[in-house]
């Protein structure tokens, strides 16, 4: 961290206020360059905050959010500069935000061209699931003494570790070296959580931080109002495709769980063609090349066109754009008779996309609900403005990909 920022200031301020006072000898003494430097630094230092927070969540790609990350620290600063009527250069705010761009992809480049993460692993407990990990290069303590270099240790805090091992993990951390949980590490690799038993979030509770919870829920509201106007020529030509493609009604309604535990009724785009059926458990899952998927239908869940109209739900305050997808009812009690906090799911309200969906997708067997749960409630425990950004860029990236679509 301290590389990358040293580096933005050097490339991205010092440099660029060099080659500007080449061409411009009394530019350095000028309000509009002191104003620059002072929004170029800013903006470079905030660059590698944002980049940083981003790339803290598993499978992620940095190098994809650098011009993002860039483009929202300079604008940032180009507003301030605008609402506050401040003078700055122009020339020298392009160069630096240039820079910054050059800095950061070099860095990336860097990262990923390094040696993969150096493990200790103290062998004791459950740390079996760190081997065949790609990420890791492990090495295998024999005894409570360093041998070798490690970027970090991981251990298993639950097992019995014995005085001499916990002696020499203290002594480490004392030391300087990162002594981890083997859950924690897990978790920061694959973006999913244990769910043996319900898990705290990082400020030992199982409530979310309620005050980001009610700013989102203002957030949802307006955004769901803007997209709504601007969509809706796109919802009559939709309805107009479905209406033309089978018989039936344009939207499809089914009452699913949401935020904490209420029955609410869904709205999306129909997609299958109109059957009368009981709300059984089977009847409630779509399948691989489900039969009852119209043509129309297909391109819809494809490009997720067929959850625009959740915007409904959205300002009844039943869903939000970003949180675990809303359960038909069948499936849910289903779920909860499989797993007994499954219910805790329901702590934060159900989105029209999320954290299983950009890393998993659809899901029908068991085995692949498990995992499915297991993102949902690392989205929880791990619920914040950063992560809901990562969703938000990487839903983007599924709807052109199609990945997980059914």
């Amino acid at each position: 961290m301290r590389v990358q920022m040293g580096g933005a200031l050097v490339f991205a301020v010092a440099l660029p206020i060099a080659i500007l006072a080449l061409f411009y000898p009394n530019f350095v003494g000028t309000p509009s360059a002191q104003f620059s430097a002072v929004g170029a630094a800013v903006a470079a230092l905030l660059s590698v905050y944002l980049l940083r927070n981003i790339s803290l969540y598993p499978g992620i790609t940095s190098a994809f959010f650098v011009l993002p990350a860039v483009l929202t620290a300079y604008g940032f600063v180009y507003l301030t500069f605008l609402m506050l009527r401040l003078d700055y250069s122009r020339a020298m705010m392009l160069t630096a935000g240039g820079a910054m761009l050059v800095w950061l992809y070099a860095v990336q480049l860097m990262i990923a061209r390094g040696p993969a993460l150096r493990v200790g692993v103290v062998p004791a407990g459950r740390v079996a699931s760190l081997i065949g990990v790609p990420a890791l290069e492990l090495s295998w303590l024999r005894k409570p003494q360093m041998t070798g270099q490690h970027d970090l240790l991981a251990a298993d805090f639950r097992a019995d570790l014995g005085d001499d091992w916990e002696e020499f993990l203290a002594d480490c951390a004392l030391a300087g070296v990162p002594v981890v949980h083997v859950k924690q590490l897990m978790e920061a690799l694959t973006g999913r959580v244990d769910i043996e038993h319900l898990s705290e979030n990082s400020f030992g509770s199982l409530v979310p931080f309620m005050g980001y919870l009610r700013l989102r829920r203002a957030f949802d509201f307006a955004a769901a109002i803007v997209a709504g106007i601007l969509l809706m020529p796109l919802f009559v030509v939709v309805a107009l495709l479905i209406k033309m493609d089978s018989p039936g009604p344009v939207f499809f309604r089914q009452v699913r769980i949401g935020y904490r535990g209420r029955p609410f009724r869904v709205a999306k785009f129909r997609t299958m063609v109109v059957h009368e059926v009981e709300a059984s458990l089977e009847n409630a899952m779509t399948r691989d090349n489900d039969s009852r998927i119209t043509t129309v239908g297909r391109f819809l869940r494809r490009t997720r066109l067929d959850e625009l109209p959740q915007i409904l739900n959205i300002l009844r305050g039943e869903m939000s754009w970003i949180g675990p997808r809303p359960e038909a009812e069948p499936l849910s009690r289903w779920y909860e008779t499989e797993l007994p906090f499954y219910r805790y799911r329901h702590i934060v309200p159900p989105g029209i996309t999320g954290w299983a969906q950009v890393n998993q997708g659809h899901v029908v067997e068991l085995d692949q609900v498990m995992s499915k749960l297991q993102y949902d409630f690392y989205y929880i425990k791990n619920f914040s403005p950063w992560l809901d950004a990562l969703i938000v860029a990487k839903t983007g990236l599924t709807v052109i990909s199609g990945f997980g679509s059914k």
